[in-house]
C-alpha cells in the first residue's frame, strides 16, 4: 500500500526513530514498524495523530496529495503556483527580502489609492 510508504518518508525527513514516533502513538516501536511496511493497518485516529504529528494533511499522508498542507479551499491560479513555489526555492535570507519588498510594494499601492 503506497500510504504507508509515506510514513517512513516523513519519520526519515524529520530524522525520527520508530521509537520516537512509537512513544508519541503511545505504542511499541515493533508495533509502529508494522504500519510502516503494510503489515498492519493504520487506524484513522492513529493517521491523525501521525499527520498532528508531523504538520501535514491526512491526504499527503494517503498519497492523494503531494501538498503536505491543506488546501483550506484557496484555490490558486497558475501563475501564483508558479510564484508560490519559486518563493519556497529561496533561501530563508532570500525570502525576508521577498517580504519586505512585498510589504514596500502594498504601502506604495495603499497611499496611491488613499490620495485617489
Amino acid at each position: 500500500m503506497p500510504f504507508y510508504h509515506r510514513l517512513r518518508d516523513l519519520r526519515e525527513d524529520a530524522d525520527k526513530t520508530q521509537t520516537e514516533l512509537a512513544e508519541y502513538l503511545g505504542t511499541t516501536a515493533q508495533y509502529y514498524g508494522k504500519y510502516e511496511k503494510g503489515e498492519r493497518e493504520l487506524p484513522f485516529s492513529r493517521a491523525i495523530e501521525i499527520a498532528d504529528y508531523f504538520d501535514v494533511s491526512l491526504d499527503y499522508l494517503a498519497e492523494r496529495s503531494d501538498s503536505k498542507k491543506i488546501n483550506c479551499g484557496v484555490l490558486l491560479s497558475e501563475d501564483e503556483k508558479q510564484l508560490l513555489s519559486r518563493f519556497r526555492s529561496l533561501t530563508e535570507r532570500n525570502k525576508g527580502k521577498a517580504e519586505l519588498f512585498i510589504d514596500q510594494l502594498c504601502d506604495n499601492r495603499e497611499g496611491v489609492l488613499r490620495k485617489q
